[in-house]
């Protein structure tokens, strides 16, 4: 080879390189272009593989930017799916903000995902957004929804021209807001299984499950509805208090199976559970109930024991409403700070009761 080739052939290759490298950086932006607003955890060769869970932060009061992360790990590192974890943002999408009903961002994510669970509380989508939510309900799609999920929306909008943005509890999730069954920040809830439905698959390694954050009041499951669980409540927000029999007779639904009907007229099936703040997740039961919704809303089969053990350390808050307008700009959030590796602390909203059965980081 003479040495017109030699040069030829390096500056071939020095061009190459750089191509790679240019291309390198564009692929990384554009994959930060799509997730930098959510918290996206691949998944891996674990049963889940090859499903993909958008979860959906967004209230403000029972903390679903932490709960939804930590469900989120579980269900990737543990469990094979890919997560991608939605939160509500500033006007501005400087930071995560709870307390801004118009600001969850990301929606769009829905076109590939084979589960939605949701935890927003009287979100107000924009017309384009609610197309994403649409597009998945009329794909008949599954849904699982704690806690406000049944009061989920609220506004003017609607999904396909059929539900409203208010009708999403009642129709899709089985039931809207009713009210407090329990003294909010006094009563809790001790779940029990639905003795006729205590073989379902969602229920296996189940049996204890007790959430502070108390009962809401059902009016409107149906025949068609799977109760999974009720709920007594208790006289205190201690795990082992005894029960106030007059408010469990009869007990209210605490976990069901819902069949909802699309706007297009498709069928779906909803799981919901009313426990969710993120102090409620402490019960180790609660997380496998809703690991074992998405195994079998997705078409896997339930594991016996599912491991639903925390992957990074879990530091819940109290629930609560937050109305100091300092709170979020001054704590400045990002999707990373829930990440994988991370054990994001919490200021308490004022007002928090003391509540001693929950992880606290070691004191320095």
């Amino acid at each position: 080879m003479d040495l017109l080739s030699k040069k030829t052939k390096s500056k071939k290759e020095k061009d190459m390189l750089k191509f790679s490298f240019l291309l390198s950086i564009l692929l990384c932006s554009e994959v930060f272009a799509e997730h930098h607003e959510i918290l996206h955890l691949p998944g891996n060769d674990k049963p889940g593989s090859g499903k993909t869970i958008v979860l959906v932060s967004g209230d403000e009061e029972y903390r679903s930017e932490e709960c939804m992360p930590m469900l989120a790990k579980i269900l990737s590192q543990k469990h094979g799916f890919e997560c991608k974890v939605l939160f509500s943002w500033d006007s501005e999408g400087k930071y995560i903000d709870p307390n801004n009903q118009k600001g969850v961002r990301g929606w769009y994510h829905l076109n590939g995902a084979d589960l939605l669970i949701i935890g927003t509380r009287f979100r107000q989508p924009t017309h384009e957004d609610a197309k994403h939510i649409t597009n998945f309900l009329n794909a008949g799609k599954p849904v699982i929804g704690i806690r406000t999920s049944t009061h989920a929306f609220t506004g003017g909008g609607n999904f396909g021209g059929k539900i409203k943005y208010g009708e999403f509890g009642p129709l899709i999730m089985g039931e809207g807001w009713v009210n407090h069954h329990g003294k909010h920040k006094k009563e809790g809830a001790r779940g029990i299984i639905e003795v006729s439905n205590a073989a379902h698959p969602i229920l296996k390694g189940v049996t204890d499950v007790f959430a502070p954050s108390d009962v809401y009041g059902i009016r409107r499951l149906t025949e068609q509805d799977t109760i999974l669980m009720r709920a007594a409540v208790t006289e205190s927000l201690a795990p082992d208090s005894a029960f106030v029999d007059e408010k469990n007779e009869p007990m209210q639904p605490f976990a069901w199976l819902h069949p909802y009907q699309a706007p297009n007229g498709n069928e779906g099936t909803t799981f919901c559970t009313t426990a969710g703040s993120s102090v409620d997740f402490v019960s180790e039961d609660l997380r496998r109930m809703v690991v074992n919704a998405a195994y079998f809303l997705t078409g896997r089969s339930v594991p016996a024991h599912a491991d639903v053990a925390y992957i990074d350390p879990f530091y819940p808050s109290f629930f609560g409403f937050i109305r100091d307008e300092n709170h979020w700009p001054s704590l400045g959030m990002q999707p990373q700070d829930y990440g994988l590796g991370k054990s994001p602390i919490a200021p308490e909203p004022k007002g928090s009761p003391e509540w001693k059965y929950r992880d606290f980081p070691p004191k320095k």
